[in-house]
């Protein structure tokens, strides 16, 4: 894949990271950071949602228009992205209620000229204690990508919390799981720029 873009293009993309848990710290959250970081290298303007700030958005309501702050903040946000990377922690065989609560919140970018997600590269990151979970929540992300009308990106990260993959900092300390993580942000930036061509 190419990875070199028409600066100018670049320079106007913005990726928004959406995801983690309510512990800060978390694997989910330091990988999400990676890729986030992966996409500014690549030369897009971040903003991150983590799950502490989800936290605080109130349960998603469609027979109640009225948003909080944060709610309206939120959504805000994602409209004006170019891309998007999705983590969640791997509960029970599925996504978090934290992050799939945020992802219905876009039920509010329906009527857009770009509705919910379309238009957009998204990457997606599962992490779980064990394959089977972190694979079942990665195909769990990108199923309501589709919903939403989001583009995949071809690699997504799912990723085993039983092996080492992070130091006390927060770097990527498993070379695999870095490339994939770096990989992940790379091709929403990439993505997005040839959408924009």
């Amino acid at each position: 894949m190419n990875r070199t873009n028409d600066p100018a293009a670049i320079g106007a993309l913005f990726v928004v990271g959406i995801g983690g848990t309510t512990r800060e710290g978390s694997s989910t959250d330091r990988a999400l950071r990676v890729s986030l970081r992966a996409a500014e290298e690549a030369g897009a303007r971040t903003h991150i949602f983590t799950g502490p700030f989800l936290a605080r958005l109130p349960h998603f309501a469609p027979d109640h228009p009225a948003r909080s702050e944060e709610q309206r903040e939120f959504v805000e946000t994602v409209r004006q992205a170019d891309g998007v990377i999705l983590a969640s922690p791997g509960y029970h065989g599925g996504i978090s209620g934290l992050v799939k609560n945020a992802l219905d919140l876009l039920e509010d970018l329906r009527g857009d000229a770009r509705s919910y997600l379309d238009g957009r590269a998204v990457g997606c990151i599962a992490a779980a204690a064990g394959w089977q979970a972190s694979v079942t929540t990665l195909e769990s992300l990108r199923a309501i990508v589709h919903a939403l009308r989001g583009w995949p990106t071809p690699l997504g990260a799912a990723i085993n919390t039983t092996e080492p993959n992070f130091d006390p900092a927060g770097a990527c300390t498993n070379p695999k799981t870095l490339d994939t993580l770096v990989t992940v942000g790379r091709q929403v930036v990439d993505f997005a720029c040839r959408y924009r061509r």
